[in-house]
């Protein structure tokens, strides 16, 4: 029986999160309900909010989130109700040619649930990122939902589901950081602080963070940055280049998307060194460089898309170093507020002042 539930909504372009009631259908086939206990604050509902995704509205904001499996559909296998899991909005089809080739981190036809969620009056709502989880509970294809240990502190490891994970993911995964390697991160925000984070773990010896804010900068030092950089009062390219020997980093993530910051990862690495983008630009942003450059300075340009991770498999993993004490996922979060507090929360984000608002409910 379809149910009815707080949510909140973007209605149209520019408009303020409003908090509303939605229903949610049973769940179809392949589907899950899942009731929500944490949710993170995350830039993309912002960019879904200011029609920077597409024009679908109205949308139904939250994506990065944990809750416990209430009911699911025919044909769900491998899930039951009173599984704690972490949403992920990459469901693996496992019948593509990346998922046939072994690399299904790639899915090229990733699903989401086969029905709809809506307003009162039946208009359809488009999901963030096919989750849409600033909400009591929300549908889901069964595969956006990774079982993870319930021994886990939910408002920590919602954040698996987007920003932690891209950042974590652009280190360990898209840049295969080593021991001993040396990593610069450019911006210091939530999935930039991942990234140092990732770098860290993977036993990175020289992690420079890199920032116009010091206090992501202090951030940064929490995660594991050695070095940090104001690239307001410093040249980041020369302060990384000083730090590394006078060469240059071995992996450099933007974790900004802008071509400023791109080129400066570009022009920050060694002799065939990584760079990684994991910062999203928008459509408009255009790159000029020399293409020689591309060419004598070897190594590879990547760009990392959701940590390119595999959830069935990096979830759970990272889910245990946290409850070894290994990885800090509760230092992102800076607070917690309710439901209806979405809509300021994304003015603090904007200002800098948090790394994670995270709804709980």
């Amino acid at each position: 029986m379809a149910q009815e539930v707080r949510g909140v909504i973007a209605r149209s372009k520019g408009a303020a999160a409003e908090l509303t009631t939605i229903v949610v259908p049973d769940p179809g086939p392949g589907d899950a309900v899942v009731a929500i206990q944490a949710c993170g604050v995350c830039h993309t509902d912002l960019h879904y909010r200011e029609g920077g995704i597409n024009d679908e509205f109205p949308f139904l904001l939250g994506h990065e989130a944990a809750g416990i499996v209430e009911r699911v559909g025919e044909g769900v296998t491998g899930l039951a109700p009173g599984d704690f899991v972490v949403l992920n909005w990459r469901a693996v089809c496992g019948q593509c040619r990346a998922c046939r080739r072994g690399r299904p981190w790639y899915c090229f036809d990733t699903h989401n649930a086969s029905r709809r969620m809506t307003l009162t009056d039946g208009t359809e709502l488009s999901p963030a990122l096919g989750i849409g989880a600033f909400a009591d509970k929300t549908l889901v294809a069964a595969g956006q939902c990774t079982k993870v240990d319930p021994a886990a502190a939910p408002e920590a490891v919602c954040l698996l589901g987007c920003g932690v994970m891209a950042g974590l993911g652009a280190a360990l995964n898209t840049g295969n950081v080593q021991r001993g390697d040396s990593v610069a991160v450019i911006g210091c925000g939530g999935v930039g602080c991942a990234a140092v984070a990732g770098a860290a773990l993977a036993g990175a010896a020289t992690v420079v963070a890199v920032d116009i804010d010091d206090r992501k900068l202090d951030w940064a030092r929490g995660f594991g940055a050695t070095h940090t950089v104001n690239s307001r009062s410093a040249d980041p390219v020369a302060e990384v280049r000083a730090l590394t020997g006078g060469f240059g980093a071995d992996v450099v993530i933007d974790a900004v998307g802008l071509p400023q910051t791109y080129l400066q990862a570009f022009e920050a690495r060694d002799l065939a060194g990584t760079v990684v983008l994991v910062g999203v630009p928008t459509p408009e942003m255009r790159l000029e460089m020399p293409l020689i450059d591309v060419f004598s300075r070897g190594g590879a340009l990547k760009s990392s898309w959701y940590g390119d991770c595999l959830p069935s498999r990096d979830f759970p993993m990272l889910v245990s170093l946290y409850l070894q004490g290994r990885l800090d996922l509760g230092a992102f979060v800076t607070e917690t507020i309710s439901l209806d507090a979405v809509e300021q929360a994304f003015t603090r984000m904007q200002s800098g002042e948090v790394l994670r608002s995270v709804v709980t409910f």
